[in-house]
């Protein structure tokens, strides 16, 4: 009886998701007094006031109105945000989005059990597979404990997304296909895809109703690994994947078109519960410069990456791992959670497999052999070229700051997202001269199906400090007060992002509306100030904290002339992931990483020199 109901009063996973409070629609005032301070740090006194007139006229006019609709289209929904989202941020986009949309970063076993070492890549992956294996489990099983803020649970609906889900390419626009369900929702796929120099396989990791073990595991990737390394490669279909998204749909159109066998092959590929790549090569990693390691998962081999897929796990010939995983159907840190179980389980284990070395007799795994003509081989040529042409113009760097982490800041009772954040702000601005339009990701977790709101980190409050630190006249504790003035407000716009009173999903709601009604796109949004502020995608530093573990990932920049800068908070260190496009003249990533980590050291030397 005991027994019975602790089962009955453990939590689910995704018991809570029916109770959660529907997003929020922000009050219209509210909103447009935000974006006005947010445009301030860009505009000249002039500019501002045109822009203030601009958003007087929206407020008394047509804004209202739109609000109303927005207002009305709320009521009928528990997300009013959700499918808009998924449609114009991700779905709509005909970028080549394995590289432009993706996101992907290293795992961090290199810091403990797993440090390089040449042969290890089989059997490290046997045991890193299984892992995730049984986290994929437990999500069935829905004991993937719920996320909270104190006795405030998130939203999980996200996780759903990370097995058995893919996007599948369109004409005008993308789906995503989801194939994964609890074990009391009823059938879910249980095979996973194993890319190995350009040929595709697949292979069921259950058996007679039992997960497979790490050693039955590694005698499926050696069979896989032997038969490539002794057999000539395959086509690469998986690079089709890496295309511009309309000439991709076309293609897969084709493929489907040569051989009714295709279209069975291609979902036996979408429908697994992930992808793992079997690499040839042996990136350079050390706990303090994971920069080659992250670019050859992120801008890496497109015939072992399936980039629609949700999760692709990347293995090397030095056992060490990455993954990659497409963006559309959920946010990095779901990702992150899953690499941070692995990671911790590995170190539970020591890096081994401790259980029993016994294989039962397993059928071998399946090649997935697809039907193909000149014209689809010509197709994966060229989408290999246009996506190594790009994949060349990424400079990406990964560096760890050591000399000290959030123990410190905390210390100082400093907030350490706010002190990355504000030390960025700095460094752009010793490096441009100017003012750096900043995205960060804030979640909208506390919702139904919330997932992000921009936080808009370039503040006056941020570049009134830029410009006193910037100025020899400035005293120490001039400096210090202005620098504790923009954490209080970089902290204050947290906390309203976090409760879904930001801004930006909002006037996206508003000029959404506007679309649908075939209305003229409202002054504000071709206003200068709305692109130069960041608007419309336009924030040229794209940045997120990736969480307090040893996770760490990366995207690229949102513009040509900008970064993407991404960041994790332990207690010793902050490492860094900074992109840029090499032909932009005026961006450097290596530069701005630099800058950064001084800018570390003088926010800290302010803080000890001006007594607090």
């Amino acid at each position: 009886m005991e027994n019975q109901l602790a089962k009955s009063t453990e939590e689910r996973t995704f018991q809570y998701q029916d109770s959660l409070p529907s997003l929020p629609v922000p009050s219209l005032e509210e909103s447009l007094k935000k974006y006005l301070e947010s445009v301030k740090p860009f505009a000249n006194t002039e500019e501002y006031k045109k822009t203030e007139e601009i958003v007087q006229k929206f407020q008394d006019g047509i804004g209202r109105k739109l609000h109303q609709k927005l207002l009305e289209r709320a009521k009928g929904k528990r997300n009013w945000l959700e499918e808009w989202w998924l449609n114009v941020a991700y779905l709509d986009a005909r970028l080549p989005s394995q590289l432009n949309v993706n996101f992907a970063g290293p795992a961090p076993y290199i810091e403990h059990y797993w440090p390089p070492k040449e042969g290890t890549q089989l059997e490290r992956g046997s045991i890193s597979l299984w892992h995730n294996l049984n986290y994929w489990q437990l999500l069935r099983k829905e004991k993937v404990p719920v996320h909270k803020v104190g006795n405030n649970p998130l939203d999980m609906d996200q996780f759903r997304m990370v097995f058995s889900t893919c996007k599948i390419p369109g004409i005008t626009r993308d789906s995503i296909m989801n194939y994964f369900r609890t074990e009391s929702e009823g059938r879910s796929p249980t095979h996973i895809t194993v890319l190995c120099r350009g040929r595709v396989f697949v292979f069921d990791v259950m058996h007679e109703g039992c997960l497979m073990t790490p050693p039955e595991i590694h005698r499926q990737l050696t069979y896989i690994h032997k038969k490539c390394h002794s057999e000539p490669d395959g086509p690469g279909i998986p690079a089709l994947t890496s295309e511009e998204r309309t000439r991709w749909a076309k293609a897969r159109e084709y493929l489907i078109s040569l051989d009714p066998e295709n279209l069975t092959r291609l979902e036996k590929i979408q429908s697994s519960l992930l992808v793992y790549s079997l690499e040839d090569s042996s990136p350079h990693v050390t706990p303090e410069d994971y920069s080659q390691v992250t670019a050859m998962i992120l801008a890496g081999d497109p015939t072992l990456r399936w980039g629609d897929k949700s999760y692709n796990l990347i293995s090397f010939s030095n056992g060490v791992f990455g993954c990659n995983c497409d963006h559309a159907p959920f946010d990095a840190m779901v990702l992150v959670n899953v690499s941070h179980y692995v990671d911790e389980k590995i170190v539970e284990n020591e890096g081994r497999w401790k259980g029993s070395e016994k294989v039962r007799d397993i059928s071998l795994p399946e090649e997935l052999v697809f039907t193909v003509d000149d014209k689809i081989l010509n197709n994966i040529k060229q989408a290999e070229a246009q996506y190594l042409k790009q994949a060349s113009d990424l400079q990406i760097v990964v560096y760890a700051f050591t000399s000290f982490g959030k123990k410190l800041t905390k210390k100082k009772r400093l907030h350490p997202d706010a002190f990355i954040q504000l030390a960025l702000q700095l460094a752009y601005y010793r490096l441009h001269g100017r003012p750096g339009s900043c995205y960060e990701t804030a979640m909208t977790r506390y919702f139904y199906h919330g997932r992000t709101e921009t936080v808009r980190s370039c503040t006056v409050e941020a570049v009134r400090w830029c410009q006193s630190m910037q100025d020899p006249s400035t005293s120490p504790l001039e400096r210090q007060r202005k620098m504790l003035q923009a954490f209080a407000k970089h902290d204050k716009m947290m906390k309203y992002c976090l409760a879904g009173k930001g801004f930006d999903r909002h006037l996206l709601g508003l000029l959404l509306i506007a679309k649908e009604e075939d209305l003229p796109v409202p002054e504000l949004f071709t206003d200068p100030l709305f692109s130069k502020s960041g608007g419309g995608r336009n924030f040229v530093l794209s940045t997120s904290l990736v969480g307090y573990s040893r996770v760490l990932g990366v995207v690229v920049p949102m513009v040509h002339n900008g970064y993407g800068f991404f960041y994790h908070i332990r207690d010793d260190r902050f490492n860094v992931a900074s992109t840029a496009w090499k032909s932009c003249p005026e961006t450097d990533a290596e530069k701005l990483v630099q800058l950064v980590f001084h800018s570390f050291q003088d926010m800290m030397q302010l803080m000890n020199t001006a007594h607090l």
